[in-house]
Parts: C-alpha cells; structure tokens; sequence
C-alpha cells in the first residue's frame, strides 16, 4: 500500500542574517543550503544576532564555493585570537550541487548571492544561497509597481468586505 503524501516537516529557524535587497535587485532562479565553515569565535558572533551579508557574495574557485565580504564581527568577549571579520569563508556543498553552480556561473552568467545566514534545527549554521540573475532597471521599477499594487488590492479587498 502507498502511503500518502507527507508535507515536510516544520523546521525552526533562527535567521541571522539577511540580504533583503537581494530579492529586488535579482531574478532568483533556484536556491541551494550550503553549510558554512566557521571559525574560533564566528559561531558565538553569529549566535548573539550579529552578521550582515548585505554587500556580500558567493564564488567558484577550484572546486570550491568561497562566501566573500559577508561581516561577522568580532566577538565582544573573545580574546587577542578573535577572528577576522570579512575574511572568506568556505561554503559545503555536494560536489554535484558546486558542479551546477559553476557551469550556471560560467556559461549562463549568473550569480550567486546569500540570502541569508541561519541555524536550522539541529543548530548548524547554514547560508541560503541564490543562483540569481541580475535585474535591469525597467524590472525593478515593474517589481515595484506589481508590490504597489498587491498592497493596494489588499487594501480595497479588506476595506470593501
């Protein structure tokens, strides 16, 4: 017998970081999870709410998917061994997933952007990232005219019933 069905599970997320901006200045065409290998104190930084990964993004060099200029300021209570805090950082991935994303990047010329830095249930660190397409000017003034108007179709909805 088949079993039905199931919806994935409710997973807690405690978002850290996030790249608003991301959304409005791409076309996002798919998203991957990767890990992200911290080190010494970034994971305490991380825990007490600081980051920005705003100007950030991501690269494929070698094999490898390297985050670059995301902040994770110093930890206030580390010692002389704190870490830097926009120095590269590496993210884990499968090496099919690098594979896809390297030939999107190099042959497509898309981009990848975090869109945002979490801890997922089991309390890993993990950044969201975008393989996105960047937006022209006449685009985003289209995304911002269809929010306008969502936000003004809800409101007459609301208003009439």
């Amino acid at each position: 017998m088949a079993r039905p069905h199931l919806s994935k599970p409710l997973t807690k997320r405690k978002v850290v970081a996030e790249n608003r901006k991301a959304r409005f200045e791409y076309f996002i065409e798919d998203t991957f999870e990767a890990g992200i290998a911290l080190q010494g104190t970034e994971v305490k930084s991380l825990r007490f709410g600081e980051g920005n990964i705003t100007e950030s993004y991501a690269e494929v060099k070698d094999g490898e998917v390297w985050l670059i200029n995301a902040n994770i300021p110093e930890y206030a209570f580390g010692n002389r061994e704190n870490h830097q805090p926009r120095r590269p950082r590496k993210l884990l991935l499968h090496g099919r997933e690098i594979n896809k994303l390297h030939g999107a990047v190099n042959r497509q010329g898309m981009t990848l952007v975090p869109l945002s830095i979490y801890f997922n249930d089991r309390g890993r660190a993990k950044v969201e990232l975008a393989l996105a397409k960047g937006k022209k000017l006449h685009d985003k003034r289209e995304t911002a005219k269809e929010r306008d108007w969502q936000r003004d179709k809800a409101r007459l909805l609301r208003d009439r019933g």
